[in-house]
């Protein structure tokens, strides 16, 4: 069970999970958004989680998994980070934020979920919280513990509680130190409006070249 938590750990570096996490965080009312987020992922998690370990035979189910994003993929994403990266240090996206900002309107998710509703980011959470190829390496080791039937959902759910921290983490902030919590959070969003663009142009950057060597590495060593 303790590698089984260890492969949880690293489920939890997820950049989707990451990303999110830290869009929440710059809205208002982000414990609510990511109180309703955790409740769909959890959801959809646990429920993918338990029909996979009740239905996983040894058919090389995560091997499947692992040839799935190929080099060629790989590079390919390595390349769209760099391309995100160019737009925002040429400023090729502002004409389209200009053209939002004179609507005066955001788009519809976005009002939602500046309005702080929990219910669209229980959708979200439920929608965007797919088994990827650590989470089928932890449900393959649960499926080989010598667990009851009940022993191995409780260990689904432990897995989904640790691969979600990065959610659960300001939620406890929140109910520990409600106002350090939020005097930090509005010290991050002073810091987002001032260095938020340049961070993310510096992080798609490494990303993206780091993802591209991942692939050429791939085609080489096949």
């Amino acid at each position: 069970m303790d590698r089984v938590l260890l492969i949880a750990l690293v489920a939890a570096l997820n950049p989707t999970l990451l990303t999110v996490t830290t869009l929440m965080l710059l809205l208002p009312n982000p414990r609510r958004l990511m109180l309703g987020y955790l409740c769909g992922a959890m959801l959809t998690s646990v429920t993918i989680g338990v029909l996979i370990v009740f239905s996983l035979s040894d058919s090389g189910t995560v091997d499947t998994t692992r040839r799935t994003l190929s080099p060629v993929a790989t590079i390919a994403l390595g390349v769209l980070q760099l391309v995100i990266a160019w737009v925002l240090a040429t400023g090729r996206g502002q004409s389209l934020a200009e053209r939002r900002r004179r609507k005066d309107e955001p788009p519809r998710w976005q009002r939602a979920l500046s309005k702080g509703s929990p219910r669209m980011a229980f959708v979200v959470g439920a929608m965007l919280t797919l088994p990827g190829f650590s989470y089928l390496v932890g449900l393959t080791r649960i499926h080989k513990l010598d667990y009851s039937s009940a022993g191995k959902v409780v260990a689904i759910v432990a897995f989904n509680l640790v691969m979600l921290i990065l959610l659960e983490g300001p939620l406890i902030s929140f109910s520990v130190a409600p106002e350090w919590t939020e005097r930090t959070i509005e010290r991050g969003r002073n810091w987002a409006r001032l260095h938020g663009r340049q961070f993310a142009i510096r992080g798609f950057t490494i990303v993206g070249a780091l993802l591209i060597a991942k692939g050429v590495i791939g085609l080489v060593s096949q």
